[in-house]
């Protein structure tokens, strides 16, 4: 489901407000705009200190990332690369360039150029390992943002609770004042450590496992473009490839109906053998 993580980020607050009502908390009682603006204030400090402000900047848009994320067609594209790899068997590898303007993913549109092109397979891998670890790198930069929030949040929060409690002491004199001003106090921690663990590192766990699922589609693209250029037979490209599909997705190559794996000409293929 996309909108699992934030399915999951409501139902978590939603939890612990609806558990802190059933104890007969009111939900005024976690409004405290000191506890907010030094928790907050001081994670987007520690954020901007530690990754800098064009990380700040990004935070939107990996939350939109999230929230929202465009799947990952395993199977779309092994079966765009037993296409490429059947043109390429029966018209040569230079009739690839014809279709290039249809395939719009740019990693493997890099890869099919540099086969039409004539490079080299070692060069070709080693460009296109290299834009999957330079992806890895950005992945896992992103991912830590939130990690390291998640880490200093509580901190964050202890800190606003120490600071409540300074003010506590400060009036001691005045036992009225004493039960409120605790009770703001201890919002802080619990707004560092809820933040954490509802929001920020479900994020950046989340985050990690996209980056997991686009390096598996980018290293299924570099084995079969590698195939392709070693000439292989499209029907062991597909069944190289089907490796890399999840069991439910993978579909029998001989089922007329099946939407996956078929290669376009197997009954030609079977009548020339």
């Amino acid at each position: 489901m996309k909108a699992a993580t934030l399915i999951g980020i409501v139902v978590g607050i939603f939890g612990l407000l609806g558990g802190a009502l059933m104890e007969g908390t009111s939900p005024v009682s976690f409004i405290a705009p000191p506890a907010f603006l030094i928790v907050l204030g001081g994670l987007t400090g520690f954020t901007i200190a530690s990754y800098g402000m064009d990380a700040v900047k990004r935070i939107p848009k990996l939350y939109k990332k999230v929230f929202s994320p465009e799947p990952v067609d395993m199977s779309g594209t092994a079966q765009t690369l037993v296409a490429q790899a059947e043109q390429a068997r029966k018209n040569g590898l230079l009739s690839l360039e014809q279709s290039l303007g249809e395939v719009t993913d740019p990693f493997m549109k890099t890869g099919l150029q540099l086969v039409v092109d004539g490079t080299e397979p070692e060069l070709v891998r080693e460009v296109l390992e290299g834009e999957i670890e330079a992806m890895e790198a950005r992945h896992r930069f992103n991912a830590g943002i939130f990690e390291g929030a998640g880490g200093a949040a509580p901190t964050m929060g202890i800190i606003g609770t120490v600071m409540g409690l300074v003010h506590v002491l400060e009036n001691l004199a005045n036992p009225a004042t004493l039960g409120p001003a605790i009770s703001s106090a201890f919002i802080a921690t619990l707004l560092g450590v809820g933040s954490a663990n509802v929001i920020f590192l479900p994020v950046g766990l989340r985050l990690k496992a996209l980056s997991a699922e686009e390096v598996a589609q980018r290293t299924m693209m570099l084995e079969g473009i590698l195939s392709i250029q070693a000439g292989d037979n499209p029907r062991l490209v597909a069944e190289k490839l089907a490796t890399f599909v999840p069991p439910a997705e993978r579909v029998s190559a001989g089922d007329p109906a099946a939407p996956n794996l078929r290669l376009a000409d197997d009954a030609a293929a079977a009548k020339a053998a």
